[in-house]
């Protein structure tokens, strides 16, 4: 009966998440309106994370399955993805090396600036 209600809370949130998309004008996925509500939910305590924790994790668990049509989606279309295979592993290496720098740079500047604003 927990798991029930546990599930029948996740659901009723991303069905939540449905209706907003309908009806908010915005370009955004109805599974980010479901999450952001989730959120919202948990973090002012309206769900309890008690109430959702055992089937949450669970579908955690077993999230990977759902990975499968997509890789068997990549393997079907591998000679079209070949072709554009090595720039598009240029444009990856690249862009994580500059979010890598561009973190690394944020990072040290706030935790100056807060080290000033301490001694201060």
């Amino acid at each position: 009966m927990k798991t029930a209600k546990e599930l029948s809370l996740i659901l009723g949130v991303s069905a939540a998440g449905e209706v907003l998309n309908q009806v908010l004008p915005l370009p955004v996925p109805a599974g980010v309106y479901g999450l952001f509500l989730m959120l919202l939910l948990l973090s002012f305590q309206v769900i309890k994370v008690e109430d959702v924790e055992g089937t949450g994790n669970f579908l955690l668990d077993n999230m990977s399955p759902m990975f499968i049509p997509a890789g068997v989606g990549i393997i079907r279309y591998m000679d079209q993805i070949a072709a554009v295979g090595v720039p598009y592993l240029i444009i990856n290496i690249l862009s994580t090396a500059v979010v890598f720098v561009v973190t690394g740079r944020a990072a040290q500047y706030i935790m100056t600036h807060f080290q000033k604003e301490r001694t201060a």
